[in-house]
């Protein structure tokens, strides 16, 4: 069993994001949402600032190391959102390790090094969704998260690209 000295987290490089790119699949299979992927590693080069460009978000990676080699078992993607009740916040998009690392503390490990990165930008708090069914919801509880679902009966809603186009196509018809 891994103790947290084993572990590095760490902002990923150019070289991580095929593995990054995999484990993204990997999370999609395990959410039931094979065909749900269509990000590229081109287009998470772009997006994280590896390319020299804007950085939309932060991809970090979760190695292990053992005897004389280095795994990388885990990633998380976060961004910063805006809550108008308090300011600057962290959304963590994905949490993810891989099902051969799990239940040797690797997910806590991410968990609170994304909830340090939130303290060091100084936000405010940390926003994340979980499917009903995820039985990782218990592991978040214990972390201290909150449902807002069941807590403040909050929803998460979101338009897609295709119905984007059509407001914004409304709006440039009138």
């Amino acid at each position: 069993m891994a103790t947290s000295k084993n572990f590095v987290f760490r902002k990923a490089e150019k070289g991580d994001i095929k593995v990054v790119v995999e484990m993204i699949q990997e999370l999609a299979d395990f959410e039931k949402m094979s065909d749900g992927p269509k990000l590229t590693e081109k287009d998470l080069l772009r997006d994280s600032g590896l390319e020299g460009g804007p950085e939309y978000c932060h991809i970090y990676v979760l190695d292990l190391i053992e005897a004389d080699k280095t795994i990388t078992i885990g990633y998380s993607i976060c961004f910063f959102s805006y809550s108008t009740w308090q300011g600057k916040s962290y959304f963590l998009e994905d949490i993810y390790v891989r099902p051969a690392y799990r239940g040797i503390g690797a997910g806590a490990r991410i968990f609170k090094e994304v909830a340090a990165k939130a303290q060091q930008y100084e936000c405010k708090r940390v926003d994340f969704h979980v499917l009903s069914w995820n039985p990782a919801s218990k592991f978040y509880k214990k972390l201290g998260a909150t449902d807002l679902t069941e807590a403040e009966e909050w929803h998460f809603y979101r338009l897609q690209q295709e119905e984007i186009k059509v407001l914004a196509n409304e709006l440039q018809n009138n």
